[in-house]
Parts: structure tokens; sequence; C-alpha cells
């Protein structure tokens, strides 16, 4: 059985980069570069750095004619497959469907699809980087880093299944949240990805959220309300003694927090 799919890039979609830098620099410590590499066809788009030297992801610029067609502020994750045409079909016969055709990059073959609920996400397969190792951009503990993936889903079953199929994930252990369903714990191997949920009020369609790791969570808190942002979800406690918090950048991106309380 091949290897289980692990998140190896994350990418903000947005419609003001230079925002986005400012309240992510503010929040989480990240510095976004001041203008886009205009490789990928002329599109602008800026690497994430974190200050240990590392990449956190990627800030995409939406141009008009993007905003057209219908895209909008929001985070996005890349799963890793071997093999993106092999893996678009059986998406799509699976119920998915395909947002973005597969295309070559300079950094690998990508391709945008939804499962079966409409969740984006993207597929890559990456080209070997220079000195090789794995990507480090999800990370169950460090700040600046990805921590925790979550899915709302309006068939929390289906989306299990679907995910177990096609990227070799483990569901073990839930917690319940009395009338909404349960919170569902989903592995890559040993290690917890995020969790699968049901759709709550005030999410009308299935989508990933993903939670940033911060060094101190009420000081996010106020750099999230200083800079633009919005809490949805105020700082709650998790498993582990840490808290998490759902805001919505001044663009318009959800996007989760997480961290301890000093």
């Amino acid at each position: 059985m091949a290897e289980a799919s692990n998140f190896i890039w994350y990418e903000l979609m947005t419609g003001d980069p230079a925002g986005a830098a400012a309240f992510y620099g503010a929040v989480v410590g990240w510095t976004i570069a001041d203008t886009g590499e205009q490789s990928a066809g002329g599109v602008d788009y800026r690497m994430i750095g974190r200050s240990d030297g590392g990449h956190a992801g990627g800030v995409l610029a939406l141009n008009a004619e993007m905003i057209a067609g219908g895209a909008r502020p929001v985070w996005l994750g890349y799963l890793h497959v071997s093999d993106v045409d092999k893996a678009v079909d059986a998406i799509t016969a699976d119920g998915g469907a395909v947002q973005m055709p597969a295309i070559d990059l300079p950094v690998g073959r990508i391709a945008m699809v939804t499962d079966p609920q409409g969740a984006p996400f993207y597929i890559m397969d990456p080209l070997p980087p220079e000195g090789g190792g794995e990507s480090d951009v999800f990370s169950v503990t460090e700040p600046q880093h990805v921590r925790w993936n979550e899915l709302a889903t309006s068939d929390p079953d289906g989306a299990v299944a679907f995910y177990k199929k096609h990227f070799g994930w483990s569901q073990e252990g839930e917690m319940p949240m009395g009338e909404l369903g349960s919170y569902r714990f989903i592995q890559r191997g040993d290690v917890g990805l995020g969790a699968v949920m049901p759709l709550m009020e005030g999410y009308p369609v299935s989508a990933w959220n993903y939670y940033i790791g911060v060094d101190d969570i009420d000081r996010a808190r106020d750099a999230v309300k200083a800079n633009g942002g919005t809490i949805t979800n105020e700082p709650m406690e998790i498993p582990g003694g840490e808290y998490a918090m759902n805001a919505i950048d001044p663009q318009g991106a959800p996007v989760g927090f997480v961290g301890p309380k000093k």
C-alpha cells in the first residue's frame, strides 16, 4: 500500500498580498515577500517565510480575472500524491470534481480538486527539492507552522471514507459535540493530522480550515483585532492545555490559530 499522503504546502489566496503580509507578520511572525515571483504564467506568487529560515507556504495574489471567475480569499492545503493524473481520475470517479486541471510547474505537477462534499484542496507530485528532505510546513507542535487541519463537511461519514480511501489516513477517536454530532480525529500513521466535523451554523459550504501555530494565543488574539482581523471564536482550551481560536483575516480568508497562554 502506498504511503499515506501528507500536507506538503499551504497557500493563501488573497486580493491584497501586502495587507496579508502585515496581518500575518503581526499575528504569526511570518515574513511575506514585498513582490511576487512572476514565474508561474505571470501569476503574482509570494513565499511565506518563517523565523527559522524555512517556508510556511505561499501567497497567490488574486487578480481581477480570478475574482470574476469566482475566486475568493481562502487558505488551501496541498496533499502529496505520487501521480496527479491518476489521483484526479480516482477522485472524480468517486464524486469529487476538478477545479483546476493538472498542470506542470517548476516545482512539480499540481491540480485543484474538491472532495465529494465540495471542499477544495490541491494535490501535488512535487519535484524533489535541492538537498532532499520532506516538507515541514505542517507540524503538530511548532509555532509558525500549520499545526491542525480541520474539515467541516456536510457528510462527515462520506468525507472520512473518501480521505481514508484516497489518501491512506485513519480515523480513530472522537469528541462529542452534543446535538451537532462528533469531532472525529484523523491520523497519518501515528501523527494526528486534524479532525472532521459536521457543518455548523455560519459554515454554508464544506471547507478545510487550517490552524496556524502562535507563540501566545492572547498576544495573537490582540494582534488579530489590532490589525484588521475579526475573531469568530474566542480562544478555547483544547485537549493538552493549549488554546485554539478562529478568525477572518482583513482580506476575508477564514483562518485558525493555536498556541499556549503565557
